[in-house]
């Protein structure tokens, strides 16, 4: 009878220990090192949502998704569910489903590209409440999600002051996307930096009304250039695409005339080649990429400022200018002027215009 009743002690022990054993393997894979001596379980994982734009529209997407990858290559992060990645948006019904589905993926950090994801990132943050989000160029008043706004009039009066400098016929043109605050904001800054330099010049504004219409875009880009404008700035995503095609497509049909136009959000030099020319004068950089990297590690340091706005201009490397065409005959002067007004702007000496009513009664002096 002993010796049956050690037998079956013996097999309880042995049966817990093999329990015990697969436990403790089981806790081992899941905390399995990602190549970084880091648990799956510590890595910081941040996503986004493209608006219709899409990641690869050369602007605004495309430098938010660059700043994710670099967040991704500075912590040793693959992209999908468990580093980095995005869902991109066919269209505005796409927005809420998209960003519900990355915050029931678990990512650490959300980001909505865009003001058009205002109002899905509204209703999304109220239904998962222990996800964090941000949304770019729009406020939401949610304690879980951080604003990022920029001063877009301040990279945007660079791009005046160069365009100011560089006309040779004094009649500039605007592209807007829609009319909405960040675009005013792109316009004011545009004009009170023409104003500023060249305030024999006149500058024509549109509207295309949408974000994704590049042949809205060359139609609107022909008018001007046929109305003898001979520098064109786009802050329309998308739609600016088509002022670049325009802008190739005649200078094509005669190399000698001088014709520029200006590029948004990113560098897009590249969008200006023709031949042994380029049309592209200079871009109004606004550097969501760093804005985006900037914030996520705050976030993964325990800092994320939900319910917060945070505002990014000259001075926190929010925007800026892109490098001028050497093609551009008085380019070192016009780099010069763009210098001092920079400094101006950086050391609180002027205030660039947010509204189209200041910016017309904008004076340098």
């Amino acid at each position: 009878m002993k010796k049956r009743k050690f037998g079956l002690a013996l097999s309880f022990v042995l049966a817990a220990g093999t329990i015990l054993g697969a436990c403790g393997s089981s806790e081992k894979e899941e905390g399995a090192s990602s190549g970084d001596g880091k648990s799956k379980e510590d890595q910081f994982t941040v996503a986004m949502v493209t608006d219709v734009g899409g990641v690869d529209d050369k602007s605004f997407n495309q430098s938010a998704w660059e700043g994710l990858k670099a967040f991704g290559e500075e912590h040793g992060l693959e992209k999908g569910k468990s580093g980095y990645d995005y869902l991109q948006s066919q269209s505005d019904a796409d927005y809420a489903t998209n960003l519900n589905t990355l915050a029931r993926q678990d990512f650490d950090l959300v980001y909505g590209i865009g003001f058009l994801m205002e109002g899905a990132i509204n209703d999304i943050a109220q239904q998962q409440k222990d996800s964090h989000f941000a949304i770019v160029d729009a406020v939401v008043d949610q304690p879980n999600v951080a604003s990022i706004t920029f001063k877009e009039q301040e990279g945007s009066f660079l791009a005046g002051v160069a365009a100011g400098l560089a006309t040779k016929t004094n009649k500039i043109g605007f592209i807007g996307g829609m009319e909405i605050p960040v675009i005013e904001r792109f316009h004011s800054g545009f004009l009170a930096g023409v104003k500023a330099v060249n305030p024999e010049a006149e500058v024509v504004a549109d509207y295309a009304g949408a974000f994704d219409k590049a042949e809205l875009g060359q139609t609107i880009a022909s008018k001007m250039y046929s109305q003898n404008a001979d520098v064109v700035f786009h802050a329309a995503g998308g739609t600016g695409n088509g002022l670049f095609k325009e802008a190739r497509d005649l200078k094509e049909k005669d190399p000698s005339r001088e014709i520029w136009a200006i590029g948004v959000d990113s560098d897009q030099s590249a969008e200006g080649k023709v031949g042994d020319h380029n049309i592209v004068l200079t871009s109004s950089l606004k550097r969501v990429d760093n804005a985006v990297l900037d914030l996520a590690n705050k976030a993964k340091e325990g800092n994320f400022p939900g319910g917060e706005m945070i505002s990014y201009g000259l001075n926190e490397d929010g925007v800026g200018l892109a490098e001028l065409n050497d093609e551009l005959s008085n380019k070192d002067e016009v780099m010069t002027k763009v210098n001092e007004w920079k400094e101006k702007i950086a050391n609180g000496d002027i205030t660039v215009p947010e509204s189209l009513k200041d910016a017309e009664a904008f004076s340098a002096n």
